[in-house]
């Protein structure tokens, strides 16, 4: 069976300790001339091999498990604002990321691929991090709630482009007020949302957030994928960003397709947009960086037509992403050959332990969490080599 160099470092550390100790104390003894902690010495160190062996033997890290801070019906009592009347989005008092003193120390679920975990504070340097997250029915109601609206601000903060999915009001103040509490702490995000779309009386619109101060957005390339045979129940909203903070010819450009399947006709709609993303690429002016992200209501295993199409790649494999962490929903995918810009970091962010709440308290933030991947700021050849917009567009 395998066993992870975390734990054979540390069956190896305990062992190393136990020499040590029996060295050290043997060395004492022989100045003293005492028997008797000679015994103790090889007790000590027969007890520790004995841990180590049975450590390796119980499982090793398998067996940790992390206990919750309190059970479910005292935790939910402290839920930050749990039992306060609805105020201000911005009101101190409201914010679980200030409440809470252990959240300055989160914890982190395991992520995809090379395991790497979503840093602290936002993405800085050479990268940029684009996320996709379905808050789920976000509406009036949720909005109510400023302890839950403060959760979402904060999300948010942590990622340079986020598609949003299921916003559902009529209310076309929700989003431009969510921004402003966003915005609250001195970020600068934006916004583009699309049009009301569905088949039935229950009608949703996609988002794009961007900080403003690491992404441009091209404003003459926003639509909503045309759809005329009905094919899929929200067609995706498309729009094309370019980073900033670089060299405008060397900059990192990028086309965002999102979309949210109907979860009684994913076969069809992925297939659907299978050629979605065809078309998309065919259409985008040369840039063949496209990157579809949203609530697939599938895993990676199981993508049907898209994921037949050539060099397709899903950047969330393995993982849940809902909140009850037992089904994969939500995922973004990339052709891989084209967008050599991805560095090869990606996963979920799990608002529960991030945020230090149960289950029942992440749930109303949303049913799903956050999906994200990192992404060079730097545009790239096929080869991986910083490129140049001019010199390719003089080719």
């Amino acid at each position: 069976m395998f066993r992870s160099t975390e734990t054979v470092g540390l069956y190896s550390l305990t062992l190393w300790v136990g020499v040590l100790e029996y060295t050290t104390v043997r060395q004492t003894s022989r100045a003293q001339g005492g028997a008797v902690q000679r015994l103790l010495s090889l007790a000590t160190l027969a007890v520790m091999g004995g841990l180590g062996f049975l450590f390796l033997k119980g499982g090793g890290l398998d067996q940790v498990i992390v206990a919750p801070r309190a059970d479910q019906s005292q935790a939910a009592n402290s839920f930050p604002g749990g039992s306060q009347a609805p105020s201000s989005w911005g009101a101190p008092g409201n914010n679980p990321a200030t409440q809470n003193p252990s959240i300055s120390q989160p914890q982190y679920q395991p992520t995809t691929n090379n395991g790497a975990a979503l840093p602290v504070g936002a993405a800085n340097g050479p990268t940029i991090r684009i996320a996709s997250f379905n808050i789920q029915v976000f509406g009036n109601k949720k909005a109510s709630k400023p302890y839950v609206m403060n959760t979402l601000a904060e999300i948010v903060r942590k990622f340079d482009v986020v598609a949003i999915q299921e916003i559902r009001s009529k209310d076309q103040y929700l989003i431009p007020n969510f921004v402003q509490l966003i915005n609250q702490q001195g970020r600068k995000y934006d916004h583009v949302i699309g049009p009301r779309l569905g088949v039935t009386t229950s009608k949703e619109q996609y988002v794009y957030l961007f900080d403003t101060e690491r992404i441009d957005i091209d404003h003459q390339s926003v639509y909503t994928v045309g759809d005329p045979d009905g094919l899929l129940h929200r067609p995706p909203l498309v729009a094309t960003f370019r980073t900033r903070g670089v060299n405008p010819d060397n900059a990192f450009t990028f086309t965002l397709v999102n979309t949210h399947t109907d979860p009684d006709l994913v076969p069809r709609e992925l297939a659907a947009l299978a050629e979605v993303y065809r078309v998309v690429r065919r259409s985008s002016r040369g840039e063949d960086d496209i990157i579809l992200l949203g609530d697939l209501n599938t895993d990676d295993r199981r993508l049907g037509r898209l994921g037949q199409l050539p060099s397709i790649l899903p950047l969330i494999t393995g993982v849940w992403t809902n909140t009850k962490q037992n089904k994969q929903y939500d995922n973004l995918i990339i052709h891989q050959p084209s967008t050599t810009e991805y560095t090869g970091r990606s996963g979920v962010f799990n608002v529960s332990r991030w945020f230090n709440l149960t289950q029942q308290q992440a749930t109303e933030v949303s049913d799903h969490f956050p999906v994200w991947a990192e992404f060079s700021v730097y545009e790239r050849d096929l080869a991986g080599r910083v490129a140049s917009h001019r010199r390719n567009a003089n080719r």
